[in-house]
């Protein structure tokens, strides 16, 4: 909700958009001017989606509105999460609460931590549309992160580079230049990398017990947040996220959701779910994509199913399917 009423006072500011204009627009987002902002409230992707489209259609400048959006976000403008985020110790500890509860505020362009040598990338977990209401999310997302990075930091903040997997807007130079760093466009993912050292800077108003006050807060909020029949659902894409790292554990798993090992382990056999069930399923499932979408060696495949070695891979896959992995790769390609 809070992102919606943002794009259009943005564009107000903008393009100087009359206030009956920008009631219209709300109400497109299925939001009722004067409503008071609640940061909890979410709105539908599709409203969403289709809000920043018609701006993107309707105003010259609307297609660079998200990206302004997130230059002027604030912490304060998240609630809990946002107070989270600047009362944590250091940066690293603000990027992971971001990791762990950005789907307290969106469930659009949420981020996770890749590790990467000397330096950590924190990306942007891809979509299921591509539309250009899901870019112009993405770009906010990353213009906002930038952002409340620089509010909490002590020292100077800006990451070493930033890369959209979609095409570049019109050649807009204004984004990269918020960033100060680097933008590439059509690149394989989304997100942007920044160095170690600069993650582990103390905050300016960092302070564990508060900050762990608003942890309990978030954690309660997404338990909450999972209704029933939908936690299958989670755990299982909470498992593909994770298997190029390993088999993750329940524990790994409840901590990706916000939530204790046992809350989760309560939670699955309230709905007669088995968790190794679930993580069977998703890795089978993703070895039959990796197979007939990609041209990834089995090798590769088996890592990234998170199996130690193909041999071990081969046998559990025709356990599954009845083919080894070559046999069913040949199958699908002729079909």
């Amino acid at each position: 909700m809070i992102f919606a009423y943002r794009a259009v006072e943005a564009l107000g500011e903008t393009c100087d958009l009359p206030d009956a204009a920008q009631r219209r627009l709300l109400r497109t987002a299925g939001i009722e001017p004067g409503e008071a902002v609640d940061p909890g409230r979410m709105i539908s992707e599709e409203r969403y989606f289709g809000l920043l489209e018609r701006i993107a259609e309707e105003h010259p400048a609307g297609r660079h509105i998200p990206w302004r959006m997130g230059a002027a976000m604030r912490c304060d403008d998240y609630g809990a999460f946002g107070l989270a985020f600047k009362t944590a110790p250091t940066l690293r500890e603000s990027l992971r609460r971001v990791e762990r509860y950005g789907r307290v505020v969106t469930s659009i362009s949420n981020f996770r931590l890749v590790d990467e040598s000397t330096a950590i990338a924190m990306e942007i977990i891809p979509g299921r549309e591509t539309r250009l209401g899901l870019f112009m999310t993405d770009e906010l997302a990353i213009a906002a992160a930038v952002q409340i990075c620089r509010e909490v930091s002590e020292a100077g903040f800006a990451p070493v580079s930033v890369e959209f997997a979609h095409d570049d807007p019109d050649g807009d130079v204004g984004l990269a230049e918020h960033l100060g760093c680097p933008v590439e466009y059509g690149a394989q993912r989304t997100g942007m990398v920044l160095p170690d050292e600069v993650l582990d800077r103390a905050n300016r108003l960092g302070d564990q017990g508060v900050s762990g006050f608003f942890d309990d807060h978030l954690n309660e909020r997404l338990v909450s947040l999972i209704e029933p029949g939908d936690l299958r659902a989670q755990v299982f894409d909470a498992v593909l996220d994770a298997l190029s790292g390993g088999v993750p554990t329940l524990a790994q798993i409840a901590g990706r959701m916000g939530m204790s090992g046992r809350t989760l382990q309560r939670r699955l056999a309230a709905e007669d779910l088995a968790f190794q069930d679930i993580v069977t399923e998703a890795r089978r499932s993703l070895a039959g994509k990796l197979l007939t979408g990609t041209e990834f060696a089995l090798t590769e495949v088996a890592f990234l199913t998170g199996f130690s070695d193909q041999s071990t891979f081969s046998r559990a896959f025709k356990r599954w399917n009845g083919l080894t992995p070559a046999g069913y790769r040949r199958r699908e390609r002729i079909q």
